[in-house]
């Protein structure tokens, strides 16, 4: 065995470790989000006879969660972590210590409605987990070892396959001076995100699965159709990230977090009146639905989702309610792609949405190969594969360079 084989053995048991613990907490939280789901949108509406999704329900349910949430923040140790408008998918670790408050807004958040998705407390949580227990077990081990089990264990969880997380690290490690090969210093992260992803996958039922129909082999309108709504997704998701700091500005001007969240709920409230039950909550399940009966809803319709789930993750974000932004920007680019079907049957479902979705998340996460990875998972087929990396090209250029949806700690524009 190699020199370099033997300094990689050790890592396999607490890569291992992370990775099913890291899997473990984000299944407890949504499995205990959507129980609290169940009684908040269906036990109380019953009990009080009210409609679950009627208007008088949404605005109920959404204002008490802002207040309930804006508790959390307030009083609870931590304040449940930084301001979400601040931080980014992988950041440095927080106090465990602020754990608890963090997962408890976020169960909130999943639970009550609210245009947000796990993954980003998720993260937090579980790169804090990982490096305060691996710090200990192993002081002698570089802490970056540990903040890239948890992130690398929590996104292989959260797509069911380790391929995403190495795709992320990749992006990550390439600004790096470290020499080590790239594959040695995958090793661990990927026995993380294989055995968090195994773990998923054998405890959860839940995936970015679609109902679209076959695509087939892509033509010349293909590609025409990719391009233009690639580039409108990109367009769409840089207008949300210009007004971001601007929402942001008006929700933190009521100073206290009861106050700002129990004003973004009545706004998520209003917004969810406005575009219906399908642009509530992560987006996940309401993706697969929109997809299973493609045509049900005209191109208006759909784009008018579009845009409302677009400004309700905005809010969300710029409210104070922590959540992350993949999830949700996921379903705006599905509601994009077919309202473009819809308005041109000659652009086909499968062309629509994975380059709506690739173009949202590449101005949303600026991750070129997180966007690309999950438009090509939505995909029936991989005839489409081809058609995203052209695709990604034009959209990047409008995108790169330009601000984050991620603020300074005084507010501003991050870039």
């Amino acid at each position: 065995m190699t020199p370099q084989a033997r300094a990689l053995l050790p890592l396999i048991l607490p890569s291992l470790v992370a990775g099913v613990g890291s899997a473990l907490l984000y299944i407890g939280v949504s499995k205990a989000a959507e129980a609290l789901q169940d009684v908040l949108w269906g036990t109380l509406p019953d009990a009080v006879g009210l409609g679950p999704y009627s208007v008088a329900w949404m605005m109920i349910m959404l204002t008490s969660i802002g207040a309930i949430a804006g508790l959390v923040v307030w009083k609870v140790y931590g304040h449940a972590g930084p301001d979400p408008a601040t931080t980014g998918l992988v950041e440095t670790p927080l106090d465990p210590r602020w754990v608890p408050g963090l997962l408890l807004a976020a169960g909130l958040t999943l639970a009550g409605g609210v245009s947000l998705g796990p993954e980003n407390p998720i993260l937090a949580a579980n790169i804090a987990l990982a490096y305060w227990l691996g710090h200990r077990a192993f002081p002698a081990a570089e802490g970056s070892l540990w903040v890239g089990l948890g992130a690398a264990g929590t996104v292989g969880a959260l797509f069911g396959t380790p391929v995403a997380a190495a795709l992320v690290l990749t992006e990550t490690m390439s600004t790096t001076k470290d020499t080590t090969p790239l594959w040695d210093r995958l090793f661990g992260p990927l026995v993380a995100a294989g055995a968090a992803g195994l773990t998923a996958f054998l405890l959860s039922d839940q995936s970015f699965s679609t109902n679209l129909p076959e695509f087939g082999k892509p033509g010349w309108i293909d590609l025409l159709a990719a391009l233009v709504v690639v580039s409108v997704a990109a367009l769409l998701g840089l207008a949300a990230i210009y007004v971001f700091p601007y929402l942001h500005r008006v929700f933190h001007a009521l100073r206290n977090p009861v106050l700002a969240l129990t004003a973004g709920g009545v706004v998520l409230g209003l917004l969810g009146a406005l575009g219906g039950r399908l642009t509530l909550f992560k987006g996940l399940e309401q993706m697969k639905e929109l997809t299973a009966d493609i045509g049900a809803y005209s191109w208006g319709t759909l784009l008018l989702m579009c845009v409302v789930k677009l400004v309700a993750m905005v809010t969300a974000s710029a409210a104070g309610f922590r959540g992350g932004r993949i999830f949700p920007a996921v379903f705006v680019g599905v509601a994009l792609g077919l309202s473009a079907n819809a308005l041109v049957p000659a652009v086909h479902p499968v062309v629509g949405v994975t380059c709506g979705v690739l173009g949202v998340l590449l101005a949303t996460t600026r991750s070129g190969w997180l966007s690309l990875f999950t438009a090509g998972v939505l995909a029936p087929d991989p005839g489409v594969l081809p058609l995203l990396c052209v695709a990604v090209l034009p959209a990047w250029l409008l995108v790169t360079g330009r601000p984050l949806l991620q603020l300074t700690e005084d507010g501003r524009s991050k870039h």
